[in-house]
């Protein structure tokens, strides 16, 4: 295998110029995200069929002709499983690749796998045995060894070969604009910042909380997000989500009390127990003052509603015929998840995707125009403070 190391301006240039010439690329990234909120992006590897290229974003100054060329529409950019990916571009350049064409989906809508890793992909549909020895390694440090950057270009060299004989078989069943729209949605939602106001509604048993409780619970997730983003640190590593929950039921008034909450550190008390038993002070003081119109509504869970088991098996049917019409297996059209995700936003005034100022996944892209109006048939209109959140181009 032959590569070549790019670390200055002029040879990334030279690089994009030449790979500007062909209709598709493969691109891969390696990424460091221990302790971070977002991915440290360390290597970023391309290969146009000719050129097989490892870039060294450190050294590197000018990206335009990098970042001109993710965004060429002309040209297609073939990932494998890219939700990180699409993350570490995001988080790098503020943009993402597109089109994109995503093997591993590409390889569920061809029954090949639901989740199927590269090296088995490769193996599937190549022959070929990969070894992914260094896939824990830290792509921060340098220099990178000799096997780091072997493992780093066999991610991409055997991207394009692996792609023409998906695409052909997905061109064969006419569904290319399903991978393409449904990796569209995934950079849309990960673009999606949400509200500090809405963090809470992201925490696991929040539902658990009374009124007052899960006030405190608003303000503990907001300001925990806050300092996350503004540090780039783990939300975890500004707070465990167990911690916040406690926090909000038992209300410490002092650092003794605080210290007794499972999962607050010593080092927590000391540095930030100021601020988080001032926080809590504040969150049941401004509580009192709260007409009752302005107090949180307790969180409802799905399988609180009575019709929940009756619609969410309909819906699965639903799911269900349509895989059967297309010829794909049911995960394929809707998982479980998406199911309840589009309960939650038709049925709730507050939920996580609303909150985000997202559609579901239902009604979005290439699936939105093929449930929308069986949903609406099935669920009613649909609510008029949600109606905005969609692309009325799905609803047929």
């Amino acid at each position: 295998m032959r590569y070549q190391l790019i670390s200055d301006d002029r040879s990334l240039a030279e690089v994009c110029s030449q790979a500007a010439r062909q209709r598709n690329i493969a691109l891969d990234t390696e990424f460091v995200r221990t302790r971070t909120l977002t991915p440290q992006l360390g290597l970023i590897q391309l290969y146009d069929g000719d050129q097989l290229v490892l870039i060294d974003p450190l050294p590197i100054n000018d990206f335009t002709p990098l970042i001109e060329l993710l965004k060429n529409p002309d040209i297609t950019k073939v990932l494998h499983s890219c939700s990180e990916d699409i993350e570490a571009f995001l988080t790098f350049f503020g943009i993402a690749p597109a089109p994109i064409f995503d093997t591993q989906f590409a390889a569920n809508i061809l029954g090949i796998g639901a989740t199927v890793g590269y090296a088995r992909l490769i193996d599937e549909l190549l022959g070929i045995q990969l070894d992914k020895g260094e896939a824990r390694t830290d792509w921060l440090a340098r220099p990178l060894s000799d096997n780091q950057l072997h493992y780093a270009a066999n991610d991409v060299l055997y991207l394009l070969p692996a792609y023409e004989k998906l695409a052909t078989q997905i061109d064969e069943r006419n569904k290319r604009h399903w991978v393409v729209d449904e990796i569209a949605h995934l950079v849309t939602k990960k673009a999606a910042q949400i509200p500090a106001q809405w963090a809470y509604l992201q925490v696991k048993n929040n539902w658990k909380l009374n009124q007052k409780q899960l006030y405190v619970l608003k303000k503990l997730a907001a300001w925990r997000l806050e300092r996350a983003r503004q540090r780039d640190m783990a939300l975890n590593f500004v707070l465990k989500e167990t911690a916040l929950v406690e926090l909000a039921q038992i209300q410490p008034t002092d650092k003794a009390q605080l210290s007794k909450i499972y999962g607050v550190s010593p080092q927590i008390v000391r540095k930030q127990g100021e601020v988080l038993l001032t926080l809590i002070r504040e969150a049941v003081e401004g509580f009192e003052q709260l007409d009752e119109s302005q107090k949180p509504e307790r969180i409802l869970r799905l399988i609180d509603v009575h019709a929940y088991k009756k619609y969410a098996s309909e819906l699965k049917n639903i799911a269900q015929k349509i895989a059967d019409d297309m010829d794909v297996a049911i995960e394929v059209i809707a998982s479980k998840k998406q199911l309840n995700q589009l309960l939650k936003w038709w049925w709730f005034d507050d939920d996580e995707t609303s909150a985000q100022r997202l559609p579901p996944d239902l009604l979005s892209g290439w699936r939105g125009r093929l449930f929308s109006s069986k949903i609406i048939e099935l669920l009613g209109e649909i609510p008029d403070n949600k109606r905005h959140l969609l692309d009325e181009s799905v609803l047929v």
